[in-house]
């Protein structure tokens, strides 16, 4: 459907214009129709330094074992993401202890955990102009964040999720779910 309900003759106007009716396919998006879903584009694809991507959002727990996950675009900024990926998490129990990178080095997010009776273990980052809110005894268990890296490798060992095929969000999103579901079967 075009916007005047008229679906007929408008696609059948497109078709003669650009050749097979394989190009002519109407893909949902927010808000509208978009008529014309080239390679790489879609809801939850962004631009990045090196061409257009989606981000994978993980949570794990000590062992690696996916709790958490969760796709976005990849211009959304990860800090912003972090509360949405503690709530949706699998297990009833939180976590006591989020340790991530310097992209999380905000004090609203450390706030924000730390009310939810999270600790969070990140180092500040270079510039850091406000003065350090946490000592060097916390940030020795910065030392175990190669499980998650771990774990991410594992999961871009499926070709699906390692180059983006799916222009549905929603497709994407369920082969990285399957892909954590195989890595929790392989833990037991």
């Amino acid at each position: 459907m075009d916007r005047s309900w008229g679906a007929a003759q408008g696609l059948g106007e497109i078709d003669s214009n650009h050749g097979s009716a394989k190009v002519a396919r109407l893909v949902a998006g927010d808000g509208g129709w978009h008529l014309f879903a080239c390679k790489k584009r879609g809801l939850e694809v962004g631009k990045t330094k090196k061409g257009k991507g989606t981000k994978l959002m993980l949570l794990t727990e000590a062992h690696g074992i996916p709790i958490s996950a969760l796709t976005t675009s990849a211009q959304v900024a990860e800090v912003h993401t972090i509360e949405t990926l503690v709530d949706i998490r699998v297990t009833k129990r939180r976590p006591k202890r989020l340790i991530y990178d310097k992209a999380a080095d905000a004090d609203w997010i450390r706030d924000s955990l730390s009310w939810r009776g999270i600790e969070q273990i990140t180092p500040h980052r270079k510039g850091r102009k406000k003065p350090p809110r946490q000592d060097g005894r916390s940030l020795r268990r910065y030392l175990h964040r190669w499980k998650i890296e771990r774990t991410i490798s594992w999961l871009q060992y499926q070709r699906r999720l390692l180059v983006r095929h799916e222009r549905h969000a929603h497709l994407f999103e369920g082969f990285f779910h399957l892909a954590c579901m195989m890595l929790c079967l392989k833990g037991f």
